[in-house]
């Protein structure tokens, strides 16, 4: 950086230090904005640039202080020493960050947005500057490979792909017009990121942070058959249809992001459409694409995809496995891309954020305004500046300074980040941009009271294929029993392939009675259904753990107390506080856990026991609940629910159940579900027939069975 030893023979000497040294009182200001980022624990691109000039400012002011002819001894070391408190204070910063030593190297490179700091404050302190200090140019961006070369070996083409690419080699031209290179405006040469960041740490404006939306349309023309969206999802996608195309999408969980992300890739013809997501709701973004948009194809991507559809309309893939895929989602020709939970993305210095921001600036190049959402509950976590990569990835930044679109928005406003009304303009601005965020106390009207979602998971690892096999190997020993006495009886009149209903019972019953009295022994439905519940834990607590970021408090069941245990495990490594409410508990320590969950801020999960927990406890804190595990019966499951969806709830109440994809844990969530309809409609005076007063346990065998004998 250029010495400041001039500024000397530039400034006004009085008596006063501050007139002697204008520019340490300002680097103390700034020094002190630091201190305070650094104890909440993060700084962020914006706040290490501060540091960067702090330091280079500091020496430049410690060598101007030490050989300035002008200052009496006694001012000099006054001024040395408040020098000194400030350089204490980076020393102490960068020993919590030991990653901001580098950027106080002698040869280390420094940005524009460093420059124009440095220059800003300076004409601050009252500095006269050569002209070639006051207009800095920015550097050419040098566009990225998506594919960095540390992940090229990693890369995978599925053979499916490769059928794709050859059936149409050429991507479809795009030939909207391009915009004029922008013109140089007023705003080019002000350091702005951190005045936006300013604007949203003090809320200035007090303005909701949601963008203006169209009215509600007359007619739902959006919806297939046989299903209706609501007033708060109909005006979001009523600005999809008038041509917005970049969101972040920040609505509390329980507000149908999904299915509104889904319905404005329709809208937009985004196809084909990327899809980020956490492993915990592949399996459910494919079942709501299917739902929502059933003239469209979705594949989920497993490991290294061999088994994806490559023409599908849209794909889906979970952030673990994103890197091995960068080469060939980068040459399909993508019109969209949604990262769901965008919060993950948050540290620029992770490669998963890395490959994110690649892919999105490569659909940026080659689409002319595709859709890209960003969706999350939660876009800050720590610290404003969390908002950084999600702006770089919808566009409107490009983490140095903002993007054309919101420069324009900005430069119109006629304001300067020395006009105390810039920073509510500017706010403003960037949530123009595309920033949608509703709360459930806002839709309530839209909602019903009380919403049962499942989450169906993928257990893809080896313990998923072991309960897989449990199951089929379950289904072959009931066939062979059901072959045998169909066998000992002879002919009963069947026709080739029909299946005698009342031996399927049979065995189905005996069965159950011989796993009631092997209890854990053996391999039988009880067990595989604890299996189950074992391997969901993880991917049930992961999902808590989001949902608890998102909305705050969330009640937490399971029916076995290892999957309790592993949830507990894992809010303890995500730092989150939780309490156990279980069957060994004493009352004074059950009710002071109850006690905590509903009056301490801070204790964000309750972990309770399914069968312990399900009754007489009062937990309506929360309003969200997760089921990691589901119950052999539909009123234990209810009665869960109803410790949070009770009288004095102000909010509606919706209960996650994590489902396992693909196992005999759909059958069982079918099978409470109807045994809730059949409650209904027997204490309105409806009759229940023999099949339907079954047991979940029975027809979840009868399941088997019958699933065995037609394979």
């Amino acid at each position: 950086m250029p010495t400041t030893a001039t500024a000397a023979t530039r400034r006004k000497k009085t008596s006063r230090r501050d007139d002697e040294a204008p520019l340490i009182p300002i680097l103390a200001r700034k020094v002190r904005e630091i201190e305070a980022k650094a104890q909440r624990g993060k700084l962020g691109p914006t706040n290490r640039v501060k540091f960067q000039v702090i330091a280079f400012l500091v020496r430049e002011e410690r060598a101007r202080v030490k050989t300035d002819a002008a200052f009496t001894d006694s001012a000099r070391a006054e001024l040395l020493k408040r020098l000194d408190g400030v350089a204490t204070i980076l020393a102490k910063t960068a020993a919590r960050d030991t990653s901001l030593i580098q950027l106080l190297e002698a040869d280390s490179a420094t940005s524009p947005v460093a420059k124009r700091m440095r220059r800003d404050w300076l004409l601050e302190s009252g500095a006269e500057l050569a002209p070639e200090e006051l207009i800095i140019t920015d550097i050419a961006p040098v566009q990225a490979p998506v594919v960095p070369a540390a992940l090229a070996e990693r890369q995978v083409t599925p053979p499916a792909v490769e059928s794709r690419q050859l059936a149409n080699p050429f991507l479809a031209p795009d030939l909207t017009p391009r915009q004029p290179t922008a013109p140089r405006r007023r705003l080019d040469d002000w350091e702005l990121m951190g005045p936006l960041y300013k604007a949203f740490e003090t809320g200035a404006g007090g303005s909701s942070a949601s963008m203006d939306l169209p009215p509600t349309p007359e007619y739902d023309h959006i919806s297939p058959k046989g299903l209706e969206v609501m007033v708060h999802q109909s005006r979001f996608l009523e600005s999809v249809r008038h041509g917005h195309r970049s969101f972040l999408l920040a609505d509390e969980p329980g507000l149908g992001k999904t299915a509104q992300s889904v319905l404005a890739a329709s809208l937009a013809d985004a196809y084909p459409l990327l899809v980020v997501v956490p492993n915990v709701v592949k399996m459910n973004w494919a079942r709501e694409v299917e739902r929502w948009t059933p003239q469209r194809r979705a594949t989920v991507i497993q490991g290294d995809g061999a088994d994806i559809d490559a023409f599908a309309d849209v794909f889906i893939v979970n952030y673990e496995i994103l890197d091995r895929h960068l080469s060939w989602l980068s040459s399909i020709g993508l019109k969209g891309m949604v990262v769901d939970e965008a919060h993950f993305i948050k540290n620029l210095s992770s490669q998963r954020s890395q490959n994110v921001l690649a892919l999105a600036s490569r659909i940026r190049e080659r689409t002319r305004d595709p859709l890209m959402m960003a969706l999350t509950g939660t876009p800050l976590i720590n610290d404003v500046e969390d908002f950084d990569a999600i702006w770089r990835f919808l566009g409107w930044t490009t983490g140095d300074k903002p993007g054309a679109e919101l420069m324009e928005k900005l430069d119109a406003t006629g304001l300067t980040p020395a006009n105390k009304a810039f920073y509510a303009e500017a706010r403003d601005a960037v949530i123009s941009m595309g920033i949608v965020r509703r709360k459930k106390k806002d839709v309530a009207a839209d909602l019903p009271d009380k919403l049962i979602a499942d989450l169906p998971v993928q257990l893809d690892d080896e313990f998923g294929r072991s309960i897989r096999e449990a199951e089929r190997e379950l289904g072959e020993r009931l066939a062979a029993k059901y072959r045998r006495v169909v066998q000992a009886r002879g002919d009963r009149g069947l026709e080739a392939g029909e299946i005698d209903e009342d031996i399927v019972r049979l065995v189905a019953h005996n069965e159950l009675e011989e796993s009631k009295a092997a209890g854990t022994g053996g391999d039988n439905v009880f067990t595989m259904v604890r299996k189950i519940g074992q391997a969901k834990a993880q991917l049930a607590a992961d999902y808590a753990a989001q949902l608890q970021r998102s909305v705050g408090k969330v009640v937490f069941f399971a029916k076995h107390i290892d999957v309790m245990d592993q949830a507990e495990a894992h809010f303890r490594a995500s730092g989150i506080r939780y309490v156990s409410i279980r069957g060994d508990q004493t009352t004074p320590a059950r009710q002071q856990a109850i006690d905590d969950f509903n009056v301490e801020e801070n204790v964000g999960i309750a972990v309770c026991s399914l069968t312990a927990a399900g009754v007489g406890l009062n937990l309506q804190a929360a309003s969200n609940v997760v089921l990691a595990e589901l119950s052999w019966t539909a009123a234990e499951q209810t009665q869960a629910i109803d410790r949070v969806h009770r009288i004095g709830q102000d909010e509606p109440v919706t209960a996650w159940r994590i489902i396992a994809a693909h196992t005999i844990d759909t059958k069982i969530a079918e099978l409470i579900d109807q045994k809730q309809g059949l409650a209904a409609r027997a204490l309105d005076g409806e009759a229940v027939t023999e099949a339907a007063s079954e047991s979940v346990q029975l027809s979840a065998l009868m399941h088997l069975l019958r699933q065995a004998l037609s394979d």
